[in-house]
């Protein structure tokens, strides 16, 4: 998707106007790709912009930085109402969030020690990211020649700049063959996940995910999911899934800060049940968009208000 600049990014603790935060081109990052960073989500509600699940995100991205061994020279505290300050200066309702933390110029070479870290936070205006329609009917999806990274090559558990390499080579390919996107199986040939998603499948009623042992993201949307089907009384199992188990599934969806939940009408040219969003899949994507717009009094906990 094309980028809308706003007006002011956060950068090392100030604001600067959106075309001068600027790196310099041998930034360690850029050459190296050690960086970690987050997707986040503001929405519009009737109490004004509400970040979905600020703490847990930022909290995230410090995880992330300790598993590669960076430190983030700002608190999570910190951090949190940089988010926010950021919105209201960028005076926007509803916005993608990007946080990144990455080692900046000073020293070249594989070991980053020496260079600074650089923390920086984005925000601007950004729709669906599989569209409106694929919210509706769901999208086409391929599973990719490519296999999800392994967890003693990268960790999959951490948002590093490097692991989306493999999620770049997934979408292009399934783009490039003509589907909206795609799933990583693992070395195992397990599924894994989609290239910035989490999977969800649905046979007979129970709703099914793969464990994070199988090369999943912990995805905060896809935790999110699994609370609300859980209170709604919806039956869940986290399991190994196969090709076999999606193709046979009733329903399937993605979930993802990006993707929110979005159903998955057709994996391979095959049609996963009856090839149109499911009853569960269309109840739980309701209750979701009725939690983040702030409509659903229930997990009002997950939204940071901005004003």
């Amino acid at each position: 998707m094309t980028l809308t600049p706003t007006k002011f990014i956060w950068f090392n603790g100030e604001f600067v106007p959106w075309e001068e935060a600027k790196v310099h081109v041998l930034t360690h990052t850029l050459h190296y790709g050690m960086g970690v960073f987050e997707g986040i989500r503001c929405y519009k509600t009737e109490r004004g912009p509400a970040v979905f699940r600020l703490k847990d995100h930022i909290e995230r991205l410090h995880n992330s930085a300790r598993m590669v061994g960076m430190k983030i020279p700002y608190g999570i505290e910190e951090l949190i109402e940089a988010v926010k300050e950021t919105i209201r200066r960028n005076q926007i309702e509803e916005c993608y969030i990007r946080p990144i933390a990455f080692y900046g110029y000073g020293v070249m070479g594989l070991n980053p020690a020496g260079a600074p870290v650089n923390v920086a936070i984005v925000v601007w205006p950004w729709g669906t990211y599989l569209g409106e329609e694929g919210l509706k009917r769901g999208v086409r999806v391929k599973i990719s020649p490519w296999r999800r990274i392994h967890p003693l090559i990268l960790p999959p558990q951490a948002k590093v700049v490097a692991n989306y390499a493999n999620s770049i080579l997934a979408k292009v390919d399934a783009l490039s063959s003509g589907y909206d996107e795609a799933i990583l199986l693992n070395l195992d040939g397990k599924i894994a996940e989609g290239p910035g998603e989490n999977v969800f499948m649905v046979k007979d009623g129970v709703l099914c995910t793969p464990p994070v042992s199988s090369g999943a993201l912990i995805g905060i949307t896809r935790d999110s999911i699994i609370r609300i089907a859980r209170d709604e009384g919806i039956p869940f199992e986290e399991r190994e899934l196969t090709v076999d188990d999606l193709l046979g599934a009733d329903e399937a969806f993605f979930t993802g800060t990006a993707a929110e939940v979005t159903p998955i009408r057709e994996v391979d040219g095959k049609p996963i049940g009856a090839g149109v969003r499911g009853p569960i899949t269309e109840r739980l994507q309701r209750i979701y968009f009725d939690t983040v717009r702030g409509r659903n009094s229930k997990y009002l906990e997950w939204l940071d208000f901005v004003s």
